[in-house]
């Protein structure tokens, strides 16, 4: 009979033996260090200076001290000393340095994790099964960001395969919306689940969308004659219903800041959200109304909600008006000019733009200067900023690296003064040098 357990090794009491206590406390000592096993550390090396009574270690090879020629085994504090023993296949423990699980196979401790890898399907709530590998049952389903954008991919392996979502009642399809049966996207509508009918469909080769039903609603003329507001045009129609849209410019009259303008359809009313197309035949002097179809005249606002300037509304572009709450707002194209001063660009938020030149003469030996005349004048000197940089050099007698950064000052609204001087210490200017700067300035027109 063996004197020590097939699977722990522990000692086992003889028949006659003397101070069977002593054996028996071996093996409950053994038991208290294995059983709910927690390991200080994995592969340790060097026992601890005070080791602690029942503290439990992995041993790593090349052991040293009292742990000499014992790697790979345990060591367990017992009773004022070490108790080794070989750990067995399967054997398992908590590591407290890693805060892991560990488990003893093919000669080492690894960490015991679970792979979700190559599972054959999930169930969260409710029970997969072979066409559903994923399935949820849930209230809601969350995919988060790590940071920027999130993506969810359905992929097919064909044009003639499904990429599609489908929307169920009580396990009945209803709608369904991809790439189904080939690669341009549709949304499908279905009363049974069974026949499926196109709603929307869009042409991935030529990007048209297709309408697999009549449009039905108060948003469509209800008749051929029907010339309600903002209401889609059906065949057969009247034309004139299109007369005061942006497919149809207006023609002006009244004056430069009564402007009044006619659809020709009679409009009972003017909706939110209008918007007519015309050529001034005049360019506004300051605040301005607009009276469409005699429905009497309404004040006119830039996009950013200001009162009209003088010159926001031009003879030679069209001005596009949105009806809001009683007012027209007026939006501007972007205007480009130029003259013997510069070039300037003009937006409707009432942002310009210049880009110009100056020639800079001598005026004495530290400084050469001019005054700069704006292309087109700005409404508030105050808020103008502007950037200059060298455009050409004629018979400078100092190198250009002795100039100071070049200045603009003394802001008006037409104009500024451009200087640009020597720094300290350079050698003088002289009579005939010129310096053609390039500038550019960014303020507000009105």
């Amino acid at each position: 009979m063996s004197d020590i357990t097939a699977r722990l090794d522990l000692p086992l009491i003889k028949p006659s033996q003397a101070q069977k206590h002593v054996t028996h406390n071996e093996a409950i000592q053994v038991l208290d260090g294995l059983v709910q096993a927690a390991f200080e550390k994995i592969d340790a090396v060097a026992p601890p200076f005070e080791p602690v009574e029942g503290t439990l270690f992995a041993l790593g090879a090349g052991s040293t001290g009292e742990w000499a020629d014992q790697g790979g085994k345990l060591a367990l504090r017992a009773g004022g000393g070490w108790i080794f023993m070989d750990p067995q296949e399967g054997w398992h423990g908590w590591d407290k340095a890693t805060d892991t699980f560990q488990i003893y196979r093919n000669g080492e401790w690894s960490p015991l994790s679970a792979s979700f890898e190559n599972l054959a399907g999930l169930g969260i709530g409710t029970t997969s099964d072979a066409t559903n590998r994923l399935a949820v049952s849930s209230d809601a389903s969350l995919f988060n960001n790590v940071g920027a954008g999130h993506q969810l991919k359905i992929n097919k392996s064909n044009s003639g395969a499904t990429a599609s979502l489908l929307f169920q009642s009580a396990w009945t399809g209803h709608a369904e919306m991809g790439l189904a049966g080939d690669t341009g996207f549709s949304i499908k509508v279905s009363d049974d689940g069974m026949t499926w009918f196109d709603a929307i469909k869009a042409d991935a080769g030529v990007g048209a969308v297709e309408m697999g039903f009549p449009i039905t609603g108060v948003a469509v003329q209800q008749s051929p004659t029907d010339k309600g507001l903002d209401r889609l045009l059906k065949t057969g129609a009247s034309a004139t219903v299109l007369s005061g849209g942006l497919e149809t410019r207006l023609s002006a009259a009244g004056t430069a800041d009564a402007i009044e303008l006619t659809t020709g359809a009679s409009l009972p009313t003017i909706m939110d959200g209008h918007v007519i197309r015309f050529r001034a035949n005049a360019t506004n002097t300051g605040a301005a109304t607009l009276n469409l179809d005699g429905l009497g005249p309404m004040a006119c606002a830039t996009v950013s909600g200001a009162t009209l300037p003088a010159g926001y509304i031009r003879t030679n572009a069209d001005t596009i008006a949105t009806h809001e709450a009683g007012t027209w707002t007026i939006s501007r194209v972007e205007e480009h000019g130029s003259n013997a001063n510069g070039d300037f660009t003009r937006f409707s938020d009432g942002t310009q733009m210049i880009h110009t030149s100056v020639t800079l003469s001598y005026i004495g030996p530290t400084l050469a200067g001019a005054i700069l005349t704006f292309p087109a004048s700005f409404s508030d000197a105050t808020r103008i900023s502007t950037s200059l940089t060298i455009e050409m050099v004629s018979s400078l007698t100092v190198d250009t690296s002795q100039l100071a950064p070049i200045l603009c000052h003394n802001y008006h609204p037409t104009g500024c003064t451009v200087d640009a001087s020597l720094i300290s210490g350079a050698s003088g200017l002289e009579a005939g040098d010129t310096i053609t700067i390039r500038l550019f300035a960014i303020g507000r027109w009105y």
